[in-house]
C-alpha cells in the first residue's frame, strides 16, 4: 500500500468517525430535547391538575358558604323575625288570655325550630361527635344516620388505630366518605354501602363499595362533577391516593390509601 492509499484510508476513517460523532451528537441532542419537552408537558399537566383541584376547592367552599347563607336567611332569620314580631305583640297590644297563650306557644315553637336548624348547620360545618369522640365515632354516627333513612343499608368496619393518623386529616377523611355515600344514594341508587378500614402492607386504607348503578370509570367526564372534584381535592390535601373502579350496572368501588 503506497503513501497516497494510506492517506486515503486515514481520511476515510477520520471522516467516518466525524460522521459517527455528528450522528451521535444529533441523536443525543434530539433525544434530550424530546425528554425536556416531555418533562415540560408533564409539569404543565401537573400545574393544570393543581389548578383544577384549587378551583374545585374554591368552588366547593363558595357553594358551601352560599348554602349556609341561604340556610341562615331562610331558616334562622325568618323564624327569628316572626319571633320578634310576636314578642312585640305581647308587649304592645292588649291580648285575650287565649291570644296570649297562642302567641306564646308560637314563639316557643319557632324558637325551638330555629335552635334545631342552627344545630344542624353547626353539625354540617363540624360534626360535634368528630370533635369530641374522634373519627371512628363520627363515621359510625354517619352510618346510623344513613341507615335511619331505611332506603340504604350501610356496613361499617374499622380495623385500624385512627389515633396514629394526623388528626387534621380526620375531617377530610370524614368528608370524603360523606360525599361518597351521598353520591351512592343520590346518583347511584344504591341499597347497600360498605366502608371498611384496614392496614394493608403497613399502609392505612379504606375500601368503599356500593351496589348502585355505577358508571364508566374510564369516562373522564364522569369524574369531573363537583362532588368528585371535592373528593379528589381532599385526597390531594391529605397526600392520599384513590383508585376508582366502576362499571355500568356493576356498582362503585374506591380504595383510598393514606
Amino acid at each position: 500500500m503506497n503513501e497516497s492509499e494510506v492517506i486515503k484510508v486515514i481520511l476515510y476513517t477520520f471522516s467516518a468517525f466525524i460522521l459517527m460523532a455528528l450522528v451521535l451528537i444529533l441523536f443525543f441532542y434530539f433525544s434530550r430535547k424530546k425528554i425536556i419537552r416531555q418533562e415540560i408537558e408533564k409539569k404543565n399537566l401537573e400545574i393544570n391538575y393543581q389548578k383544577e383541584l384549587l378551583h374545585a376547592v374554591i368552588e366547593t367552599q363558595e357553594d358551601e358558604r352560599q348554602r349556609i347563607a341561604q340556610d341562615l336567611h331562610d331558616d334562622i332569620s325568618s323564624k327569628l323575625n316572626i319571633v320578634s314580631l310576636n314578642s312585640q305583640m305581647l308587649i304592645g297590644t292588649e291580648l285575650s288570655e287565649k291570644e296570649f297563650n297562642e302567641v306564646t306557644e308560637n314563639i316557643i315553637k319557632l324558637t325551638g325550630k330555629a335552635l334545631e336548624n342552627s344545630r344542624r348547620i353547626a353539625h354540617d360545618l363540624l360534626p360535634p361527635v368528630l370533635d369530641k369522640f374522634g373519627i371512628d365515632a363520627a363515621i359510625s354516627e354517619l352510618a346510623v344516620e344513613f341507615n335511619s333513612a331505611k332506603s340504604v343499608k350501610v356496613y361499617y368496619e374499622n380495623n385500624i388505630n385512627f389515633e396514629t393518623i394526623d388528626s387534621k386529616k380526620h375531617l377530610h377523611i370524614f368528608r370524603i366518605l360523606q360525599e361518597l355515600m351521598n353520591n351512592s344514594l343520590r346518583h347511584g341508587n344504591a341499597h347497600n354501602i360498605s366502608v371498611v378500614f384496614n392496614n394493608d402492607k403497613g399502609k392505612n386504607c379504606c375500601s368503599y363499595s356500593d351496589n348502585g348503578i355505577g358508571f364508566d370509570s374510564n369516562d373522564i367526564s364522569k369524574q369531573k362533577g363537583l362532588g368528585m372534584k371535592n373528593i379528589m381535592s381532599r385526597v390531594e390535601l391529605i397526600n392520599a391516593t384513590i383508585d376508582i373502579n366502576s362499571a355500568l350496572n356493576k356498582g362503585f368501588k374506591a380504595k383510598i390509601i393514606f
